[in-house]
């Protein structure tokens, strides 16, 4: 697991403008959508990964602590899957000419549909209730990237938990633009998981200090289950 830590920069800015910690600690829990970015084979699987994560597999657990608890508490969990088709290479074909052809061919043949490394992790615990939902930009909310936000909206959720793989790419670019979209949002500290801990610090810093709040599981499960026993105060 990451050791965490966020600066002390980070912490007096977010009591500077906003007086508190946690923002979002009275989030209404049927209101609350869980986001499980990338958490599949192709960053958690080694001979199929386009990008080797081994933290991934170490948050598994909580991220599946955290989905039984949305769930229980009237929220629901979207797996959110990187896709890489002949469509969206087209579409977003800068990615992909940036690579060398050896990367560019991992990506093209181990996030296609229906390959071993598209495929969410096998740990994971994922139920009939929930929503998968196919990603093809780094973003989950970004113009072109998937139906998520329309999905969200059209179930009345406005706050979202972001948790997966890669901390500092697709995790964040969906947070940040989760938030500039109106969502309330909350990157889970100890569900989120970076190649090193310098980067996992320094993205959990920046989306505390300016877009959103920062959680670690426990204390978000507590929220959770005490919001869901009292009614909602207002934020």
């Amino acid at each position: 697991m990451h050791k965490i830590e966020i600066p002390q920069w980070a912490i007096d800015r977010t009591l500077e403008r906003r007086g508190k910690l946690h923002v979002h600690e009275n989030l209404d829990p049927a209101k609350t959508a869980l986001i499980v970015v990338d958490l599949q084979n192709g960053f958690m699987v080694e001979e199929v990964a386009v990008a080797y994560v081994p933290v991934a597999v170490e948050i598994v657990p909580n991220v599946n602590k955290l989905a039984a608890a949305v769930r229980r508490t009237g929220g629901k969990v979207f797996w959110i899957k990187q896709t890489v088709d002949g469509a969206s290479a087209v579409a977003w074909s800068e990615w992909l000419a940036m690579m060398t052809p050896a990367a560019r061919q991992s990506l093209l043949t181990n996030l296609a549909p229906g390959s071993r490394g598209h495929a969410i992790y096998p740990g994971l615990e994922v139920r009939p209730e929930d929503e998968i939902v196919q990603k093809y930009r780094f973003s989950a909310f970004v113009q072109g990237a998937s139906d998520l936000p329309q999905r969200l909206r059209a179930q009345g959720y406005d706050t979202v938990l972001i948790t997966g793989t890669v901390t500092n790419v697709c995790c964040e670019s969906s947070a940040r633009d989760a938030m500039m979209l109106n969502f309330k949002t909350i990157m889970v500290s100890d569900a989120n998981a970076a190649r090193t801990d310098a980067e996992h610090n320094a993205t959990l810093a920046s989306f505390y200090a300016i877009f959103g709040d920062v959680m670690d599981t426990a204390f978000l499960i507590e929220r959770l289950e005490a919001n869901a026993a009292r009614p909602i105060a207002a934020e």
